[in-house]
């Protein structure tokens, strides 16, 4: 069965520096717009059935969740292993104690690799005091995977010269981090209600798209609603929000998008 989602929450819309920057004057990093605060990308998705996913765990991954009453995840999605999007893989211990149970983590190989790694003390099975998150790392391949008995597609996009996944949720897509897709990428996100899609800066980026790419993306696949992630200080939201054209908008830090 096809996971059939009911709610996503955005709960970073943010660059890895976050938005303010640190040490940053420019205009967006001063503004007392809500929307112009940006912690690290991720999101949050309800599935309709009650249970509920993660895609990455962001440094802010604490803050997000209590700013949003994120009380249950159930499973987690990693698009890669940089560090704005895992670097709050010790939060999900709230988690495990509040389900009393392990959370299965899905990403592809070298993600998975990267974190068992990274914070091998997780997994090794040698850590002495302090608690440690109880995960169960699943590696999966490009197109569809089974996530709590849900299909999901895997969508292999490219960021700079890694390749990284997408993930495609029925007639809903999120693509972080992203600089090009190629050509079977793109077929596997055709038809979409709702795409989730990186969008840097106004000026080109050697690893992500700039706004302008990321429109051109828009015009090619039409979902019927695009909301832009992964923004930096460079986008005010209000302008943005005038100027974008129409079935695009910015997103931002706790935008909810019920999909039922």
């Amino acid at each position: 069965m096809i996971a059939n989602v009911g709610r996503v929450t955005v709960l970073g819309s943010g660059t890895s520096h976050g938005v303010p920057m640190i040490g940053c004057s420019c205009a967006t990093c001063r503004s007392d717009d809500p929307h112009d605060q940006r912690s690290r990308p991720s999101i949050y998705i309800e599935l309709n059935d009650g249970r509920c996913l993660l895609v990455d765990t962001t440094p802010d991954l604490r803050r997000q969740a209590l700013a949003f009453g994120i009380a249950r995840v159930d499973a987690i999605l990693f698009t890669h292993a940089h560090a704005d999007h895992i670097h709050g893989i010790d939060e999900l211990r709230s988690f495990n104690f509040i389900q009393k149970e392990r959370i299965p983590c899905y990403g592809d190989r070298n993600t998975v690799d990267k974190i068992t790694s990274m914070f091998s003390y997780i997994f090794e099975g040698t850590w002495k005091g302090g608690g440690i998150p109880r995960l169960d790392m699943k590696p999966v391949e490009t197109g569809d995977f089974t996530v709590l008995g849900k299909i999901i597609k895997a969508v292999p996009v490219m960021h700079g010269d890694l390749q990284i996944f997408g993930y495609r949720f029925g007639p809903f897509a999120y693509v972080t981090d992203c600089s090009s897709i190629q050509p079977e990428s793109m077929k596997m996100l055709e038809g979409l209600d709702l795409l989730v899609l990186g969008a840097l800066r106004f000026s080109p980026h050697t690893t992500h798209f700039s706004v302008q790419q990321a429109l051109e993306v828009v015009r090619s696949l039409k979902p019927r609603r695009t909301i832009l992630t992964h923004m930096g200080h460079e986008i005010d939201y209000e302008k943005a929000s005038r100027e974008l054209p129409e079935g695009v908008e910015p997103g931002y830090d706790g935008m909810r998008i019920d999909l039922k």
